[in-house]
């Protein structure tokens, strides 16, 4: 008895100083990722992971405090990227791999990606499919990886031949005829029942693919790929379990049946009008532009032998076009949110993508903040995004200010997640 007395006893000390320590971090310049300006010369205080308050000036510390000196950086929020595969990543092999990689070396092979994704300033990212994310995304909830938090979609729900049907292209005796629990579905019983396969898989959310794609093994990369009503029936049913609806859109019809379907986020939207932007500001959906890919697959489309030729055309064509639409999107008034696309372009490099929308006419701070709060806003998620009293501590630094210079968005030199440090130069 007096043993176990004494263990309490011990425990409930450390658990006291526990409670007790606190992180400081002082801030030359601080971009707090909601408002529209850099404030010089604060401290961020963190207990338990979680942001306690910001005050102005250097705050003074105490015995048992860590203290971070980043007072000659500009302090950001983590980032948020919407829209990432980190279960692969483009290579002119990528489309054999199928057939010789099992589900476990995905999972493996992914490790160093979403460590880079980490380490590159992103703290949370949305994974709009790829299966073996799920179980990545548990790992690194339990501690057995490093990585950012994880928004999984799993498995893309798609239409027979569609953008996510994963068996176009293969010979005949492969094909087969996938249904709504390998996520391709024809009409909208088939689109609940993938709503609730993906929900007893564990995603976070639904991914339906719109339109057709620019990577897919088909001709066609522009056209509507659901009916309305199937759409309506996915966002109903997902809604039920408490999920969003990322709609991956080239063209404009596809576009605008899952607007008014009521999906969340529309992904790529590459050819994008001023009419479905306002259709957009109506149903308040938010736009995930993902320039880089479009960067990337046109750059690689000129190169013979990198896709199958039935992609080259479709690359040569939708992948320059994004760019132009994101600007007009950004004039016209469309909600914002960060996202590349990433594993289409490489893990690590998501933060070309701010220089991208400056290149596209968006002001720093803007697309800036399109990574945070707006980003947090789109998940639908109110603890991340902002550094600000009880949020949870995902901060990074930069060695000057983005706001002027927005290539040193690709410098990011401290990484903090929940309070834990993972990267510090």
């Amino acid at each position: 008895m007096i043993k176990h007395i004494a263990i309490i006893f011990i425990y409930i000390c450390i658990n006291s100083l526990l409670v007790g320590q606190r992180t400081i971090i002082h801030a030359g310049s601080l971009i707090d990722g909601k408002s529209k300006k850099v404030v010089k010369q604060h401290s961020i205080i963190i207990e338990k992971g979680i942001i306690t308050s910001v005050v102005k000036g250097y705050a003074k510390s105490k015995k048992d405090d860590t203290v971070i000196n980043l007072k000659d950086k500009t302090v950001l929020p983590g980032w948020i990227d919407m829209h990432v595969h980190l279960s692969g990543e483009s290579n002119p092999q990528a489309y054999g791999e199928d057939f010789y990689m099992n589900p476990e070396d995905v999972a493996y092979r992914a490790i160093p990606w979403i460590e880079k994704t980490l380490m590159a300033g992103f703290t949370t990212v949305r994974d709009l499919g790829g299966e073996v994310i799920l179980s990545a995304r548990d790992a690194i909830n339990k501690g057995y990886i490093n990585g950012p938090r994880i928004f999984a979609a799993g498995v893309s729900i798609g239409t027979t031949g569609g953008h996510a049907d994963q068996t176009s292209g293969l010979n005949r005796a492969l094909r087969g005829d996938p249904g709504p629990y390998e996520g391709v579905i024809n009409g909208a019983d088939d689109g609940r029942k993938a709503v609730r396969q993906r929900y007893k898989d564990g995603s976070d959310l639904i991914k339906i693919t719109a339109t057709g794609g620019v990577l897919s093994v088909a001709k066609n990369g522009l056209n509507p790929q659901f009916t309305e009503d199937e759409i309506k029936a996915i966002v109903e049913t997902a809604k039920d379990y408490d999920m969003f609806v990322a709609a991956h859109a080239h063209g404009i019809e596809g576009m605008q049946r899952a607007i008014r379907g009521g999906v969340r986020t529309i992904d790529h939207g590459t050819l994008m009008d001023k009419e479905t932007a306002q259709l957009m500001k109506k149903y308040g959906t938010y736009y995930v532009p993902t320039v880089s890919a479009g960067e990337f697959v046109y750059e690689k489309a000129q190169k013979p032998g990198y896709f199958p030729e039935i992609i080259r055309p479709k690359a040569l064509e939708i992948g320059p076009l994004i760019k132009k639409t994101l600007g007009m999107a950004y004039k016209e008034g469309v909600k914002i949110a960060f996202g590349t696309d990433t594993g289409v372009s490489p893990h690590g490099d998501n933060a070309n993508e701010f220089k991208y929308m400056v290149e596209a006419g968006m002001s720093p701070i803007d697309a800036l903040i399109s990574a945070n709060s707006i980003a947090a806003d789109a998940l639908g998620v109110n603890d991340i995004g902002q550094i600000k009293k009880g949020m949870k501590a995902d901060i990074i630094s930069i060695p000057g200010d983005p706001t002027k210079d927005i290539s040193l968005v690709m410098k990011v030199d401290f990484v903090m997640k929940d309070g834990i440090v993972y990267k510090k130069n």
